[in-house]
């Protein structure tokens, strides 16, 4: 089991220029808070005018859910601005979240700094996307970084996922199409009466599993396992 440090580092970043490669070397944690949003923005001001990024994370000794959300979306906004971020010096410890996660095919990791450097410069097709196949599972959670861990995930594990970050969007979706299943971050099944009832009314048939306040700071390779495991047990009678 994966344990948070007794005397947890901040997170400090590192860039440097390898031709038109750009390296950030980060050491300590990537978790909830400032220094998730710290490596955000600093990746989105090397977008400004830089395309292949490289994050080195040799000495990262811990990662929460909300923090692998945010390289989630550090790859989608990269991959939009049409460049590309890989990861390199991946310590075990984050490789296993990568793996639990489903989302190691998404980062390309590479071994070193070098063979990273070297992918950029060799032509090479991206990792095919997730046929989704499977469950539908609408995704309700007003963290962003929550939803884009969360959207990843599941369908690395092959499902068919929809997000919102508003119970009003959500109920609009499960009025549009039916669900398999809900998953809703802490407080989103809670609101006014009137409100909620019409929210309880349009879920009324549909399973609902709800993620606890402290999901988002979880070690993310054991609440992605987890989850998991939880919405396997909720959908089996139903794929059975």
């Amino acid at each position: 089991m994966s344990v948070r440090p007794s005397n947890p580092l901040r997170l400090t970043l590192d860039t440097r220029e390898v031709g038109r490669v750009t390296i950030v070397h980060c050491k300590g944690r990537i978790v909830a808070g400032g220094e998730a949003e710290a490596l955000r923005a600093h990746v989105a001001h090397l977008l400004r005018d830089r395309r292949s990024i490289v994050l080195h994370l040799g000495e990262v000794d811990f990662i929460d859910s909300s923090g692998l959300g945010t390289l989630v979306r550090m790859m989608t906004s990269t991959r939009q601005a049409h460049g590309e971020l890989k990861l390199c010096n991946v310590p075990g410890v984050v490789r296993k979240v990568l793996e639990l996660s489903h989302l190691t095919p998404l980062f390309d990791p590479q071994e070193s700094e070098e063979a990273a450097v070297a992918a950029f410069y060799r032509p090479g097709p991206r990792a095919e996307a997730p046929a989704f196949t499977g469950p539908s599972v609408l995704c309700l959670d007003g963290n962003a970084d929550m939803l884009a861990y969360l959207r990843e995930l599941l369908r690395r594990a092959g499902y068919d996922v929809s997000t919102s970050s508003h119970r009003g969007d959500a109920l609009m979706l499960m009025r549009a199409t039916r669900f398999d299943l809900l998953l809703a971050g802490p407080g989103m099944t809670s609101s006014s009466p009137g409100a909620l009832q019409a929210f309880q009314a349009a879920c009324a048939k549909l399973p609902v599993i709800e993620l606890g306040s402290d999901f988002s700071t979880l070690d993310a390779g054991e609440a992605s396992s987890g989850l998991l495991a939880k919405i396997e047990a909720q959908l089996k009678p139903k794929t059975a």
